[in-house]
């Protein structure tokens, strides 16, 4: 039986010990050069295997599917109509979701002026490394440099100063889908780690910290909605730890995913309570109801093209993508099996009359009526794609009156009578949808184990769980487990140091502190620092 996650009542206590090459991605080292590739392998399809050559698998998959084309630029991509369209979808579901508590969307200029960009130490400190900077127009040098935004909160409350003046203004519920620019040093991974990226950023302000703190979890919920209801993609949700909140805020709240093939965590979305920190530097006032005078409690809030990783990583296999129904730009391709002595064109009559019923019953579909292919080769391309469903319609097919339908996620096939296929497609993608969540989670939850002591923790740490443990929410001996599990993992690998330009670290990060997890009984002494523990926190390395 597999073990909760801190999402259930009560995680187990052995987590779940990683097989072959994927403990050595756990650990960070990453595989040898030509490690898990397919024997015999077209270049046409993927030739890694997941489990064997998790960076090479991934970036194939990206690439072959037409999710991605690289570009000239590092840390920038193209992304391509496959990929796109699934961020619509997920846009389109957010934008609904946001819009249901008044969140109205503007856009504001990506430049900022530095002495904007400066107004809020504590917030800039930590993207000043990533900032990039507009010194240059044509042959000349500007007066004073511009920076592209990492994030907006200094260049949309300057403009929040001028709105506000009363309790009646309040509240201001604002969203932008935009790009941003972070001139990350790592080694870049599309979708995951990029220079430049899609998002929403909400920026909202209250008259209240209650009612500030009430939209908070509730950008929360949508996000993990977002995961779960659309990607299938289980998270779990909780505050981030005062080390790891987002700079200039007063707490931050996150949804957490997992990549069980790397043995690695990755921050889903955040959404950040600000306090009035930020009303104070932009001098931010409201006359309230009662004549005197107050400073807004705002927030942010913001989910990127990074759900695209996610989902490639979680449900992706040796074939290729594997997209989950909700969000596929096709979710049904017919591809007909033409023989000689056949009347292809009544074949391609009836494809296209199973096409148009499918369409009345909301099932998107095509079909794969090229010449140039045949259906063998059609079925690996549409695979790698990850449609859902594939139907295919042959000479005795059309005899009988019936399509086979093959799903993707688990090659289970089924002879339908074409009479109840577009109920029958409908019900499968439902099903499919449900089932590949529930596997997920499954999956998720024999990866998650709970340790008192150092030794335990890093022993399930280097079998690649995640690792629930008692804990002093103490800044220092966060820092010292940091510091502690990266010196033990190199050790163990015979390494002297990290390359620092490494996406992935050898160090060992809280994750979150879970918002359902165990009791705590007192008295239980911290896992790292044996004082008296005030919470359950969730620990993993991380993307």
């Amino acid at each position: 039986r597999p073990a909760a996650a801190p999402s259930a009542a009560k995680p187990k206590e052995g987590g779940k010990a990683k097989e072959g090459g994927k403990a050595k991605a756990a650990g960070g080292g990453g595989p040898t050069k030509g490690a898990g590739k397919k024997e015999n392998a077209s270049e046409k399809g993927i030739e890694y295997t997941k489990a064997g050559n998790l960076p090479k698998w991934y970036e194939q998959v990206i690439v072959k599917s037409e999710m991605i084309e690289f570009y000239d630029i590092s840390g920038c991509y193209i992304l391509r109509p496959w990929s796109f369209s699934i961020w619509e979808a997920i846009k389109d579901f957010l934008d609904a979701k946001i819009k249901t508590v008044g969140v109205t969307n503007c856009y504001f200029p990506m430049f900022v002026s530095e002495a904007k960009l400066q107004a809020e130490k504590d917030h800039i400190e930590d993207f000043a490394p990533e900032v990039a900077w507009v010194t240059k127009s044509g042959d000349g040098d500007l007066n004073e440099p511009i920076a592209i935004r990492p994030t907006s909160e200094t260049i949309m409350y300057p403009a929040f100063r001028s709105w506000i003046h009363s309790h009646r203004d309040l509240p201001i519920k604002l969203n932008q889908w935009c790009n941003v620019v972070r001139w990350e040093f790592k080694h870049p991974t599309p979708f995951l780690r990029t220079r430049e990226f899609l998002w929403q950023e909400g920026h909202t302000a209250h008259a209240t910290k209650e009612e500030a703190d009430v939209e908070v979890l509730q950008i929360l919920e949508f996000y993990a909605a977002v995961y779960e209801e659309l990607l299938a993609v289980p998270v779990i949700k909780g505050r981030k730890t005062e080390k790891e909140k987002f700079a200039g805020g007063d707490y931050t709240t996150t949804v957490e995913a997992f990549i069980p093939a790397a043995g690695r965590a990755i921050q889903g979305a955040t959404s950040h309570g600000l306090g009035q920190n930020f009303g104070k530097m932009f001098r931010i006032e409201f006359e309230g109801a009662d004549g005197k005078k107050a400073i807004p409690w705002q927030n942010s809030w913001g989910l990127t093209t990074r759900t695209l990783g996610v989902m490639v990583m979680v449900h992706g296999d040796d074939k290729g993508l594997v997209l989950p129904p909700r969000v596929a730009p096709l979710q049904a391709v017919i591809v007909p099996i033409t023989m000689k002595d056949v009347d292809e064109g009544a074949q391609l009559k009836t494809c296209g009359e199973i096409a148009a019923a499918l369409r009345e019953a909301g099932v998107r579909v095509h079909v794969d009526d090229r010449s140039n292919y045949n259906p063998g080769w059609k079925y690996s391309y549409w695979e790698l794609k990850g449609v859902p469903l594939r139907l295919e319609l042959g000479p005795k097919d059309m005899a009988k009156q019936q399509i086979r339908v093959v799903r993707r996620d688990t090659n289970d096939k089924e002879d339908v009578p074409l009479s109840i296929l577009p109920q029958k497609a409908a019900l499968l993608l439902v099903q499919m949808q449900h089932e590949m969540l529930a596997r997920a989670r499954q999956t998720r939850d024999s990866y998650v184990a709970q340790a008192l002591t150092w030794e335990d923790f890093m022993a399930k740490i280097g079998a690649g769980n995640l690792v629930l443990t008692p804990y002093c929410n103490e800044k220092e001996f966060e820092e010292l487990v940091k510091k502690r599990s990266k010196e033990e993992a190199l050790a163990a690998a015979g390494e002297e140091a990290e390359d620092d330009r490494a996406a992935i670290s050898l160090a060992v990060k809280t994750l979150c502190i879970p918002y359902e997890a165990p009791p705590l009984p007192d008295g239980t002494p911290c896992f790292i620092s044996g004082k008296p523990a005030v919470c359950w926190t969730l620990w993993g390395r991380s993307y």
